[in-house]
């Protein structure tokens, strides 16, 4: 690709705390774009080849308000703990090359990007589009910058040695966004899969439903986290949907564990997701994991599904529970599908808009998975939600501050329990207030312990002074 004279550069410098060789390490491994890719963004990576390394390739798609299109891209040098290029080779931009450089500092290392850009009709096109495009890439390196330096931070608290971990799960939306935080942190990563399996990807054949999974096919391992089951999904509950939710979980659970448990070296720990489900309504009352389960079939599905993992702690294999608040993320999710059922404002509340939601954005969820798996003092049933609930209408009302859209009509909890029945009352009706304690004690450290905070570098919004002043008030 030509380097055109009419051009346009951006540097952006960041400084973490590793050394220069430990940053560019971590720019080497598996999962360091998708990592570093904005969840606002929508851009999904298609095709890779060859890392780093002159050669390697990257297929992108990208969107553009309702539009979509395809980024290719190659890498032409990588030097070790220095820098390395990668270039446009077809996409969006007349000319784009983009420079990655590694410098040890006091303060520790120090990365500068540096990118080099070209518009169509770049000479021709009118200033303030230029700056739109410069406006865009601080926001979307100021994301990296986050990013990446509290994963540094977390790897140097709970990734000490590489690990053997298999993962469950991995193809739906938090195992997306959990497999790239692993791997960049040096571990190795097998995951389950319900088709023809590619070995030289780590990924290992079992069918729940027809409970199929050879031991022997199980590698060595350090750790497991078990994310798999049935989606629960916001719609009515047939007998037969609640019927496969609980079976995939409860089948899916006993499968694994029983080939864990029956390998000759069983892993040190079993990870296993649950939801906060399991206490059911539980009104405005703070509840820790000492409390018993609800009456509803939510607190039944999580009862038995933790149930399942029976086998692994027989077999001398410490067990956590993931009682997983709501995760935020617009990549999926709850949050995803409010922000695309609200083009023109959002509904005000359901119901009375005091029932609590357990949320916790996706980053810190991921992170709370990584620090139970390496933690050795944590077992049994374990929280994991932000330590700030809020109720349902301040959630909508902080959503639509944040995103500039009106506020509309409340939904009567009558008319959703008649459109949804059960799934209306036990989900979107029902009120969690779940505490954190037994995690933060545990040393774990929030990213976005605030409801704003966490909405704000979700959707790449920036933190203007009187939001700023409205979170740090008293």
């Amino acid at each position: 690709m030509k380097n055109p004279k009419n051009r346009s550069l951006f540097t952006y410098r960041s400084t973490y705390p590793c050394s220069a060789a430990e940053l560019h390490a971590w720019h080497s491994r598996t999962g360091a774009l998708e990592r570093l890719l904005p969840p606002w963004d929508d851009t999904v990576v298609l095709a890779k080849s060859g890392g780093i390394d002159p050669g390697g390739q990257v297929l992108l798609k990208m969107h553009l308000g309702p539009f979509s299109m395809h980024y290719q891209g190659r890498h032409l040098e990588n030097i070790p703990d220095r820098m390395f290029r990668d270039i446009q080779e077809k996409g969006p931009f007349a000319y784009w090359s983009h420079s990655h450089f590694f410098d040890d500092t006091p303060e520790g290392a120090l990365l500068t990007d540096e990118v080099g850009y070209s518009l169509p009709g770049h000479a021709l096109l009118p200033e303030w589009l230029k700056k739109s495009v410069t406006a865009k890439l601080k926001r979307m390196f100021r994301y990296r910058e986050a990013i990446l330096r509290e994963d540094i931070l977390l790897h140097k608290r709970c990734s000490s040695r590489p690990l053997r971990l298999l993962v469950s799960g991995a193809s739906g939306v938090l195992g997306r966004d959990l497999l790239p935080l692993l791997t960049t942190g040096g571990h190795q990563v097998f995951t389950l899969v319900r088709r023809p399996p590619d070995r030289a990807k780590g990924e290992i054949f079992w069918d729940p439903e027809k409970n199929i999974l050879n031991a022997d096919d199980l590698p060595e391992l350090d750790g497991v986290i078990h994310l798999a089951g049935e989606y629960i999904g916001l719609s009515r509950w047939s007998e037969d949907k609640k019927r496969r939710v609980i079976d995939s979980r409860v089948n899916g659970t006993g499968l694994l564990v029983r080939a864990l448990a029956a390998g000759r070296r069983p892993p040190e720990v079993f990870v296993s997701a649950s939801a906060v489900g399991y206490y059911g309504d539980c009104g405005d009352q703070v509840i820790g994991e000492e409390a018993p389960p609800g009456t509803g079939f939510m607190s039944e599905v999580c009862s038995r599904w933790e149930q399942a993992t029976e086998p692994a702690r027989q077999a001398g294999i410490r067990t956590v529970f993931l009682r997983l608040g709501v995760g935020l993320t617009p990549r999926g999710g709850a949050l995803r599908r409010i922000l695309a059922a609200s083009p023109l404002g959002f509904i005000r509340r359901f119901g009375t808009g005091r029932q609590y939601i357990s949320w916790i954005s996706s980053d810190d969820m991921i992170s709370a998975m990584l620090h139970a798996l390496t933690c050795p003092s944590l077992s049994g049933p374990l929280n994991i939600a932000a330590p700030e609930p809020v109720t349902n209408l301040q959630f909508i009302e902080t959503l639509a501050r944040i995103t500039g859209r009106p506020l509309l009509c409340p939904l009567p909890a009558r008319l959703l329990q008649i459109i949804y029945g059960q799934m209306a009352s036990e989900i979107l009706l029902s009120s969690c207030r779940v505490a954190t304690k037994k995690l933060t004690d545990s040393g774990f450290s929030f990213r976005h312990p605030g409801l704003e905070v966490a909405l704000r570098a979700l959707l790449g919004k920036e933190l203007k002074t009187d939001a700023m002043q409205r979170i740090q008030r008293p």
